[in-house]
């Protein structure tokens, strides 16, 4: 993706940034003049560049969490933005669910953008400056079956990302939601297995690809965007044939 926006000097944590949208900005941001450091539990795929650089980290450990925030400190100089995109999506009807699976997708989901904000928020407020998105869902407003955790997950960050971003205003740290709509990434394919429920989607919202979040992302990322407390939200795909 060609670069619109000047990330020079800057660095990024993004979580659950192996692949999909995180992998997609974690390149873009790279491209830009960044430093992307990528939280996952598998690596990523290397940039040309050298400017993204792989982290391995289960973000619902809120120890290790810590220690990842701090080397990236110690690596890099600062944490100018995080993007919460790590998350879990299983698929269970409520009257079988396990209790360590609803844990789990709270603990990576909601907890772990908790972990994460502690963490990079000292040194943000310290220098006056800062910017964190965190990733929500339609599902947290609409639902789905069999997506209960997922979707209980989502709508109590939309929570957090608002009472977050009441908090830190004084210290010129933003804190806004994205809702990033229906993408293609392997989290998608592995909640909608079947072809009929991929075009389900298609049909009604369109699927976009990884990259198309990019730019709205780098837009919030950026000094152009000065809202916090804010949401943004793509409803829709274009379809491919006709994207520009």
């Amino acid at each position: 993706m060609q670069a619109r926006f000047d990330a020079t000097g800057e660095v990024l944590v993004v979580t659950g940034g192996a692949n999909g949208i995180g992998a997609a900005l974690a390149h873009a941001y790279a491209d830009a003049g960044g430093t992307a450091a990528v939280f996952d539990v598998v690596p990523g795929p290397p940039h040309p560049s050298g400017r993204v650089h792989d982290y391995q980290v289960d973000v619902a450990d809120r120890g290790a969490v810590l220690a990842a925030v701090a080397q990236v400190q110690a690596e890099h100089g600062q944490v100018d933005a995080l993007v919460a995109g790590a998350a879990v999506q299983p698929r269970c009807d409520v009257v079988d669910m396990d209790p360590e699976q609803w844990r789990r997708t709270l603990a990576v989901n909601l907890d772990g953008v908790v972990w994460c904000a502690q963490a990079v928020l000292p040194g943000m407020i310290a220098r006056r400056a800062g910017t964190i998105l965190v990733f929500a869902s339609g599902l947290a407003t609409a639902g789905r079956a069999q997506a209960s955790a997922y979707a209980a997950s989502k709508g109590a960050l939309i929570a957090f990302a608002k009472s977050l971003a009441a908090e830190v205003a004084e210290h010129r740290v933003r804190v806004n939601t994205v809702f990033p709509g229906v993408i293609d990434t392997p989290q998608f394919r592995q909640a909608n297995p079947s072809g009929g429920e991929r075009e389900h989607w298609a049909r009604a919202t369109g699927i976009g690809d990884p990259v198309d979040v990019v730019g709205p992302l780098m837009f919030l990322l950026s000094p152009a965007a000065t809202m916090t407390g804010s949401t943004l939200t793509r409803d829709r795909a274009y379809p491919k044939s006709e994207a520009k």
